[in-house]
């Protein structure tokens, strides 16, 4: 066992403070990385306040992990100490349900294995996240980062860049098509991004002008006021794709009809009750509501190489790790651009 240095949340709402955490040896099957970013992400807030009713204290968030290879086992043969890695959202799963032979493993029928709060065999009982010094996991849910890809915006594309790549790949986005992204923040700006470089016509939907101006230089085509009702119904259906990334309950009225027949609504950022929603847009418009989570390992992988060919990287501020109390309010007022990443050198 080794014993690290790390950050964990000790109850309900506490603070996030440094502890010291153990790490299982290195297995046969096993890599071992030295984190040196890892991105903050609101799911991060949620387990340290419990807001779903499933945290188990203390917690060590963080599943946005990008780091150097420090010990491989013996049966490891894809990674080499020194090489660079990463980790997302799961670091195992089943592996013999339905969905897991499809590299479907975070539809795993049997539960995946989270970074953070998942039980597990390892010392404390439950998974201990990227808020810390190291981690080990086993080869298969450990990821290659492309040479071309360099900085710390390559984090939070472990969790905000495949929860918006997969639903675009899902439902093949390409030039084509017309795809509208619903709210700009930590998903949204990447939504924007990966639409533009599938060659999709790619509207940003926000409330805010100034929102919309950013997203121009993100790549977007054009910008919907969603407080416009005028500009609501000039556009009414004419999108094939919207990507709901707003991360609260609202009403899906206003944008649903945006959506061409046959047209689809992805929700990737509210997980709650969706309290507004009128069956008969969808019965009469031929329209589909869905949602998406992350994506698999091999199509976590695919995003990585498309972002190295494309040079698609998050938009970040970087912070030491003893800010992450400030970095949580922050986020909650919604003042970042875009997502919070880690230095995890500021443990050493």
């Amino acid at each position: 066992m080794s014993q690290i240095k790390a950050y964990s949340a000790s109850a309900s709402k506490a603070r996030v403070l440094p502890t010291e955490i153990e790490r299982r040896p290195v297995g046969t099957n096993d890599v071992q990385i030295a984190i040196e970013h890892c991105g903050v992400c609101h799911t991060d807030i949620h387990f340290v306040n419990n807001d779903w009713g499933m945290t188990h204290y203390p917690v060590v968030p963080g599943h946005e992990i990008v780091g150097r290879v420090t010990e491989v086992g013996s049966a490891v043969s894809n990674f080499q100490v020194g090489d660079r890695a990463a980790i997302g959202c799961l670091v195992d799963s089943c592996g013999v349900c339905s969905n897991c032979e499809k590299g479907l493993e975070q539809y795993c029928l049997n539960g995946f294995t989270a970074t953070y709060n998942s039980e597990t065999q390892d010392p404390g009982g439950f998974t201990y996240g990227g808020y810390s010094q190291s981690i080990v996991a086993k080869e298969s849910f450990v990821l290659k980062v492309p040479d071309s890809l360099n900085g710390p915006g390559i984090a939070p594309l472990l969790c905000a860049g495949i929860t918006t790549y997969s639903p675009l790949k899902n439902w093949k986005i390409g030039p084509e098509s017309k795809v509208g992204v619903i709210g700009l923040g930590g998903l949204g700006h990447m939504g924007v991004k990966f639409s533009h470089a599938l060659g999709a016509h790619t509207t940003m939907i926000t409330s805010s002008e100034q929102k919309g101006e950013d997203a121009r230089l993100l790549g977007a085509d054009e910008v919907l006021l969603s407080s416009s009702v005028d500009a609501l119904v000039q556009e009414a259906g004419s999108f094939d794709f919207l990507l709901n990334t707003i991360p609260v309950n609202h009403d899906l009225t206003p944008y649903l009809e945006l959506l061409k027949t046959n047209g689809t609504m992805c929700v990737v950022g509210a997980v709650e009750p969706l309290s507004q929603v009128n069956a008969a847009q969808l019965i009469f418009g031929r329209r589909s509501l869905s949602g998406s989570l992350i994506g698999g390992i091999a199509e976590t992988q695919e995003m990585l190489n498309f972002c190295g060919e494309k040079n698609i990287l998050s938009e970040v501020e970087v912070i030491r790790m003893d800010e992450i109390n400030d970095a949580y309010t922050r986020m909650q007022k919604n003042q970042v651009k875009y997502r919070f990443v880690l230095d995890l050198g500021s443990l050493n």
